[in-house]
């Protein structure tokens, strides 16, 4: 319920075919909120199961901002909810915190006790994760300046986008004398290199989207009018891939990637394996093996019927099997 004179924060959902357009309200100064926390949990959670949801576009409703940051007064709670702890007590309170979450009966006490915001915190980091492992593309859409929880709810999409104009993204934690705690140090060193990172971190400075378009830190840099219009786009031509493989392809280089080579190299291995014999997948290889009978050679060597396959996401020129295969991440 929302307090007298409050403003509610959350996420509106629009959808528009198999592209989920959620628009995210931080209130007037654009902040992350618990609540709105809670939504991108229901979101992601919807993204992934739903069959008719291929992909998800993030944007802001703020005139300039993405998402300001996170709300100050929640992370100092946070803070204050136990008294100043050392590395190896606050690893104990987490893995406490997520092991009693996960059993039946004491999530409830858990968030009842001091260890409640730990559990939040953690349900947020679960969220973004999700995020990296679902068959659902995630494409954000920034249409103004995103620091701290903003760049880390973007560095944890699979596309930025962002508006043209006097914005900044970054991770400015540092400067209120903490690091970032949403995925910020691990996602953006894996995006643009750990020196360049820590470089930005230890500052805390934000760069404009040209100059995080150069390092890589976003995508593309859209004008603002056709920002929307353009993350739909890309995020409808995505949603038409085969669910399973999408989040194959993510579970292989997010969590792949930042193993061993040959601890990645096997994860690969069981997701090809896992992959090819669902039915998307067997109904796009016969659909590539006609049209090779059609044409006399490889469809992926004939530049129109290559340029359909993109448009419509598999070698199924048209077929609607997109949502036919997708199963949970495991």
């Amino acid at each position: 319920m929302t307090e007298p004179g409050k403003h509610w924060t959350g996420i509106d959902v629009d959808q528009r075919g198999r592209v989920l357009l959620a628009r995210i309200d931080g209130g007037p100064r654009a902040e992350f909120s618990r609540e709105i926390a809670a939504d991108l949990s229901e979101l992601v959670t919807r993204a992934t199961e739903d069959e008719g949801v291929g992909a998800v576009v993030l944007t802001g409703t703020h005139p300039t901002r993405f998402i300001g940051h996170a709300e100050v007064g929640w992370l100092k709670e946070l803070g204050a909810a136990s008294p100043p702890i050392g590395r190896r007590a606050a690893s104990v309170v987490l893995r406490a915190a997520g092991a009693g979450r996960r059993t039946p009966g004491v999530r409830h006490i858990i968030e009842r006790s001091r260890l409640g915001d730990a559990v939040g915190y953690l349900s947020f980091h679960d969220t973004m994760l999700q995020m990296n492992t679902s068959g659902a593309a995630f494409v954000a859409a920034l249409n103004g300046s995103a620091l701290g929880a903003g760049s880390e709810l973007a560095l944890a999409c699979d596309y930025r986008f962002m508006a043209d104009g006097d914005h900044v993204i970054g991770q400015p934690e540092i400067l209120l004398g903490f690091p970032p705690g949403g995925g910020g140090t691990q996602r953006l060193s894996r995006l643009v290199g750990t020196h360049r990172a820590m470089t930005m971190m230890l500052e805390g400075a934000g760069l404009d989207p040209q100059s995080a378009a150069q390092i890589g830190y976003i995508d593309e840099v859209v004008d603002p009018d056709s920002l929307i219009e353009r993350a739909v786009a890309h995020a409808d031509r995505l949603a038409r891939r085969v669910k399973d493989a999408v989040a194959a392809v993510k579970r292989s280089a997010y969590l792949g990637g930042s193993q061993t080579l040959e601890r990645g190299l096997h994860l690969e291995r069981a997701e090809f394996l896992s992959s090819i014999g669902q039915p998307g997948a067997q109904q796009a290889m016969a659909a590539y093996i006609e049209q090779t009978a059609v044409l006399d050679d490889l469809p992926a060597y004939d530049k129109d019927t290559f340029a359909r396959m993109r448009a419509d996401g598999t070698s199924g020129l048209g077929s609607d099997i997109a949502g036919t295969n997708a199963s949970p991440p495991t």
